[in-house]
């Protein structure tokens, strides 16, 4: 009997979680404790998604800078809820070059700090704004309970902040990333169904005004929070002087925000898609959609199989030609199954006497001969329709998973397996401390048809509650 490659998910879920990240070569400890080595074969999706999400968030007219890694402490205590939210996480230096400091600097654990300091030097007038900025970058928080690529004391990121002449086009434009930027990116790329709402006042981020977020269930039932957008108000324009000089000739104080998704996304990627097998990657998101590899070595074989990548590459798909016939077949197919690739066409010399190829599919494990001709277009058609079977599939596990209560009791129970949804009216901030009791969250506030609440006290408004990670 052959050993299993993996821990099954129904046997150990958080511990095939763990082997899938190690066997499939994705990330590794770092020698500090809490923090992580991104493997090439990890960084290779993590680049896929940076690329992709970089795109979305410039069509919004942002633009890329960078700022600097260490903060002065007197900068965050500048926003009192903001610094009592990450002060357990913060990693401070006291001493650098040899000597003490004369202030404390603090590793970045976000920017909003840095960045407000800029914005009120660089906005002088209505004119310059709005000012939309993002950077891709390193953070540090550190965590009491690392897990790889959930959870890490330092992890990499994007983190957009903007500023603006109003509360409307700030509330508008916070809405625009999380929705139009991220909630697509994460639909149509990463094959993730996420609910899209508004976070209880408990659970929103530290100074901000209202807090956007986007849940996703993974195949344990729990949810995974993918990404963050923030209404700041003018709480940080008052902490840093961000002013502008209005149309009419006023100094008004300006409107911000801050948005943000990490290598977190990569973690979920894991967790909602991977089978006992190994990674399932979707995709328009692979960095390689289609394996071809050489079953054995035989007389034209080689040949074949590498204008099968050139006719392949030709369409526009990403190609890779697997050609170590001193490794056992079988081997290799383990290894391309828990790797994930999308697709693999196989060559052999006795197929290919025959005229025809194999293309296996990862999503549904699917095998199926074909002339060798119908490769090109049979690889194209079967990329696009496991894009969406892969969400689909998603999609179907979180409903079947999600429970309509109406007590508090009820909404515990469902908990166990997966979310429920129950009025946020019935519930309200006494309810959500008493989940809280019984380690459940408010994951989210949204509306029956998917909408996010204009407020908490919507009506109609359901809390969608569930453990988390």
């Amino acid at each position: 009997m052959a050993t299993r490659v993996l821990t099954p998910q129904g046997e150990d879920f958080p511990r095939w979680y763990q082997d899938v990240i190690a066997k499939a070569e994705l990330a590794d400890h770092g020698p500090v404790r809490g923090t992580m080595v991104i493997r090439p074969d990890g960084y290779a999706i993590w680049e896929r998604m940076q690329s992709d999400l970089d795109a979305r968030i410039k069509a919004t007219g942002a633009r890329n800078a960078y700022f600097p890694l260490f903060i002065p402490e007197s900068y965050l205590r500048r926003e009192a809820d903001h610094v009592e939210g990450f002060s357990p996480e913060l990693a401070v230096v006291t001493r650098a070059g040899g000597k003490q400091l004369e202030e404390a600097v603090v590793v970045r654990p976000t920017s909003e700090t840095v960045i407000g300091e800029y914005l009120a030097k660089w906005v002088q007038s209505y004119r310059d704004l709005p000012l939309l900025l993002n950077q891709w970058a390193n953070v540090v928080r550190w965590e009491l309970r690392p897990r790889l690529l959930l959870r890490t004391s330092e992890f990499l990121w994007q983190e957009g902040h903007t500023a603006h002449a109003s509360e409307a086009d700030a509330r508008a434009y916070t809405e625009r990333i999380h929705v139009d930027v991220y909630a697509a990116f994460m639909r149509e790329t990463l094959a993730m169904p996420v609910v899209l709402g508004r976070k209880s006042a408990a659970e929103r981020f530290p100074g901000a005004s209202n807090t956007l977020a986007l849940e996703a269930m993974m195949r344990d039932g729990k949810a995974l929070q993918m990404g963050t957008s923030h209404e700041l108000g003018q709480n940080f324009a008052k902490a840093f002087g961000i002013t502008y000089l209005s149309e009419q000739g006023r100094e008004e104080l300006a409107w911000t925000t801050s948005w943000g998704t990490s290598t977190r996304m990569l973690g979920g990627l894991i967790m909602c898609h991977g089978d006992d097998r190994g990674l399932r990657v979707p995709p328009r998101l692979a960095p390689v959609q289609v394996l071809v590899t050489i079953v054995k070595d035989g007389a034209g074989v080689a040949a074949a199989a590498r204008q099968i990548v050139a006719d392949l590459r030709a369409e526009g798909l990403r190609v890779e030609l697997d050609d170590r016939v001193d490794l056992p077949f079988g081997r290799r197919a383990v290894d391309a199954e828990l790797k994930g690739f999308p697709l693999r066409v196989e060559v052999g010399p006795r197929d290919l006497v025959e005229g025809v190829v194999v293309l296996a599919r990862r999503i549904d494990r699917s095998k199926r001969s074909m002339p060798l001709g119908e490769a090109r277009s049979a690889a194209r058609s079967a990329l696009i329709e496991d894009q969406d079977a892969l969400y689909a599939e998603a999609l179907a596990h979180r409903e079947s998973h999600t429970a309509k209560v109406s007590s508090i009791e009820d909404a515990v129970e469902a908990a166990r397996t997966g979310w429920a949804t129950i009025p946020w009216s019935t519930l309200g901030a006494e309810g959500e401390l008493r989940l809280a009791e019984a380690g459940v969250t408010v994951r989210c506030l949204t509306m029956p048809d998917g909408s996010i609440p204009p407020s908490e006290e919507a009506d109609g408004a359901l809390a969608v509650v569930g453990r988390a990670y």
